[in-house]
């Protein structure tokens, strides 16, 4: 007698990036800005046949979605498209997700309203777009959420192509922004002094903490030195501010593989170095300068964006 053994489905990541971030959309965006809706429309319905080019968050999403090819019978991964295209203009996006062979099914197509009401009703756990009113809207209502920038990521993945590698800051993304807030009021001293003090108390979760926490049980699926997903702390943080960080960490019982406490350094080359396919920070200055070498996402959260 032959017995179906049943799969039990395992809980999902779920991620939403809107059209802007996942194609390249600059062509006919300026369309919008110059000439209106209507002309854009128009222009998005006569080339509906050609592909669009991939977006800045295009190899993330190909990344993301190559982590099912490990494990049919159990997808850990499904990407949602959320558009303020119409659903008429937005036939173009979908032919574009079928030409460049995205497992991208499920939408969500708003006509210039803002789409984060529906990251909640698609359960996602983490929302990238262009339009940083909506990461704004998202971050409120406590998603993970990030604007994707301009980036020149045509070599993205390409270093470390079969493993997804995610970069993060620290204060306000991975961790609340309440000792950034002490150092932004008193100074160096101050903050060090707090944490000195504070070193075996965990800091309160940022708003991708819940994100990494999804990253993290994907990856307890495989061996540390097999795993598809790498991930890395990258924070101005140093010592003596460090151990109240990995105390954090081990009491969330999440896995950072890397960590890099920088005292002030630029980020950039450590984030080539460790090659990101994204990395995460809710301070521009840093933004700016990552975004010059890797796909990068600004978190509009906390003390540095008041």
């Amino acid at each position: 007698m032959n017995i179906k053994v049943q799969t039990i489905p395992v809980e999902k990541l779920v991620v939403a990036v809107s059209s802007r971030a996942l194609f390249d959309l600059d062509e006919s965006h300026a369309i919008f800005e110059k000439e209106g809706v209507e002309a854009y429309c128009s222009y998005q319905i006569e080339h509906e046949e050609i592909p669009l080019q991939p977006g800045v968050a295009f190899s993330l999403v190909k990344k993301l979605l190559a982590l099912n090819a490990r494990t049919p019978e159990n997808p850990r991964v499904e990407v949602i498209l959320l558009s303020r295209n119409s659903a008429d203009t937005g036939l173009r996006i979908f032919n574009s997700i079928q030409h460049h062979g995205l497992a991208i099914s499920r939408a969500a197509f708003t006509r210039g309203e803002s789409t984060h009401p529906y990251i909640s009703s698609f359960g996602a756990h983490l929302f990238l777009s262009a339009e940083p009113e909506d990461v704004r809207k998202a971050l409120d209502a406590g998603f993970a959420a990030a604007t994707i920038l301009p980036s020149d990521t045509a070599s993205a993945g390409t270093r470390n192509p079969a493993q997804l590698r995610i970069a993060f800051d620290g204060d306000a993304v991975l961790f609340s922004d309440e000792s950034e807030r002490i150092y932004k009021q008193d100074g160096l001293g101050a903050f060090e002094n707090n944490e000195v003090k504070s070193a075996k108390q965990p800091l309160p979760g940022g708003p991708f903490k819940e994100f990494l926490g999804m990253l993290h049980k994907i990856q307890l699926d495989y061996p540390a030195d097999t795993s598809p997903i790498r991930t890395a702390l990258i924070t101005a943080r140093a010592a003596p501010a460090h151990e109240r960080v990995i105390r954090t960490l081990r009491a969330w019982n999440i896995r950072i593989d890397e960590a890099l406490f920088l005292g002030g350094m630029e980020k950039s080359k450590f984030l080539q170095a460790f090659g990101a396919d994204i990395f995460f920070d809710d301070q521009q200055k840093h933004c700016e300068s990552a975004r010059q070498h890797v796909a990068t996402g600004h978190v509009p959260h906390g003390v540095a964006n008041e």
